[in-house]
């Protein structure tokens, strides 16, 4: 199987974006990084990419006239990039449907709650303010909505009494980087299809869907 062509878009320190070229790198996901875009300039992440020998593009959105001319510079460096597939790893912009149309059911994205529990942001604190027993991490595709597209693979972390947002931050993350190269691997390699709201794998051997 030719690798897929991966774009990952971050804004900080690109973790999750470091998880999935280490099972690249280990042969537990086949595909290749094509490009690491930024909108921060100084994402630490972005600094980790150069460092590896990825291509690399820091794409400022402050100072762009408006989303539209920002995502124009961002789905054109993809293009030019021959990227099949955008994964997003703490990209802390909100994207437009426009943007999300040109890669229909091939951008993924990773999100710190057992989805559709506390979507959007600060989502440990939300659950240590609700006392949820419970929580974890979600990989989904990406829809027009707030973390509302299909989910591919989620793993549970307890919350415990003594929790802080950053303890159940830290363990969650964990989680996080086993479910994101897991979530891609099925992506890429199962047969699957959506069926309204749902995801679902279909079994019978592995073909990558196109």
């Amino acid at each position: 199987m030719r690798p897929a062509r991966l774009g990952v878009l971050l804004s900080g320190r690109g973790s999750n974006f470091l998880a999935l070229q280490a099972a690249i790198s280990r042969g537990e996901l086949p595909a290749e990084i094509a490009l690491v875009v930024s909108n921060v300039a100084e994402a630490p992440g972005l600094a980790r990419a150069r460092e590896l020998g990825l291509p690399v593009a820091a794409l400022p959105h402050r100072g762009e006239p408006d989303r539209a001319s920002h995502e124009r510079r961002v789905l054109a460096a993809l293009v030019e990039a021959q990227v099949e597939w955008v994964c997003l790893a703490g990209y802390m912009r909100l994207l437009s449907p426009a943007f999300v149309a040109a890669y229909p059911e091939r951008m993924v994205n990773i999100h710190p709650s057992l989805l559709p529990a506390f979507p959007g942001l600060d989502a440990q604190r939300q659950a240590l303010e609700h006392g949820v027993r419970v929580s974890g991490c979600t990989v989904h595709l990406v829809d027009a909505g707030l973390d509302s597209g299909p989910i591919v693979v989620q793993r549970a972390v307890p919350v415990r009494e003594a929790d802080t947002e950053e303890t159940l931050a830290a363990r969650i993350l964990e989680a996080e980087h086993q479910a994101y190269p897991e979530a891609l691997r099925r992506l890429l390699t199962e047969s699957w299809e959506v069926r309204g709201r749902r995801l679902c794998f279909l079994g019978g051997g592995e073909v990558k869907k196109v």
